[in-house]
């Protein structure tokens, strides 16, 4: 039942306040046009919470799981239909919470241990019951490159825009110092932050052709990242098993996932150069404004 103080969310309101600003394409047109409209249902009639849709989540996700095992491809259908309803389920904890503003630092660190576990225990069980279908070897490492790989794109990630606020920081630090004006747009969430301007011209002078596509989809919320964790997990644990092509499917996402990657590690490099070109600059101009001043202080 629902608490006497719940006020009436609209779908608008849950657009406004729970969209993220970018997101997977996988999310945006497959996952949200759903969520919404569940969150507007659960907020408006429910008083669930959101580490109580994330423990439902994780346990879809076990189901989910258990199907993959059997290794038929009834099981396999019942396994990927589950696996989106567990990823569906996890994207409305977060909602809920930014809805409401009952996010807390738990829930942050709950949602983000069972979602591994959940990656972990549907890869192993996925390639398990294949290998005991097929006797084919190649389903056990390709168990060990979809763990490794879910991992090792979300480490990256949080270690990418940590480097990103890092250089953003320091730049906008250089800039204060030098006294000079902040001018240009602040990057979206952080007020008074350095312009990702500055920090992609070498993007803009190099890659000319990604900035037309690149604003394209991020006007339609979609992140230039094609193919990232969330788009390689539906890859293997629904697409790969609807089809019957687990094993090709696996092997062509993950090589895009690693060629999306080496693309992040490109534009950051540039990022990098970009970086250093301002400070120098910043520098030069301090440099220069200060021996312009030291024949007046001097008088």
């Amino acid at each position: 039942m629902a608490d006497a103080g719940m006020r009436g969310y609209t779908l608008e309101q849950v657009r406004a306040q729970t969209y993220k600003a970018r997101d997977a394409w996988w999310t945006v047109l497959l996952v949200d046009p759903l969520a919404g409209r569940l969150v507007v249902f659960l907020a408006n009639r429910t008083a669930v919470t959101p580490n109580q849709i994330t423990g439902a989540a994780f346990c879809v996700g076990l189901g989910s799981a258990a199907c993959f095992l059997m290794g038929g491809w009834t099981w396999l259908a019942a396994g990927a239909v589950l696996y989106h309803l567990s990823f569906v389920l996890d994207c409305l904890d977060g909602k809920i919470a930014r809805l409401k503003g009952t996010g807390t630092l738990l829930g942050g660190w709950l949602d983000y241990v069972l979602d591994r576990i959940r990656v972990l225990a549907c890869a192993l069980a996925l390639m398990w019951g294949q290998f005991r279908a097929t006797g084919e070897e190649l389903y056990l490492v390709l168990g060990i490159v979809v763990v490794f790989l879910d991992m090792l794109r979300y480490v990256d990630a949080l270690q990418v825009a940590k480097v990103r606020r890092q250089m953003r920081r320091r730049l906008a630090e250089a800039i204060a110092d030098a006294g000079e004006p902040d001018t240009g747009e602040p990057e979206a969430g952080e007020p008074g932050a350095v312009p990702t301007a500055a920090l992609q011209q070498h993007v803009h002078r190099h890659l000319a052709w990604y900035v037309p596509i690149r604003d394209w989809l991020r006007d339609r919320r979609i992140r230039p990242h094609l193919v990232s964790g969330i788009e390689f997990q539906m890859a293997v644990f629904i697409v790969g098993p609807l089809t019957g092509l687990i094993a090709p499917v696996t092997i062509g996402t993950a090589v895009l996932l690693l060629a999306f990657e080496a693309a992040i590690m490109f534009k950051l490099w540039l990022s990098f150069r970009d970086l250093d070109a301002e400070l120098a600059r910043i520098r030069s101009r301090a440099t220069l404004a200060g021996r312009l001043t030291a024949p007046h202080a001097r008088g």
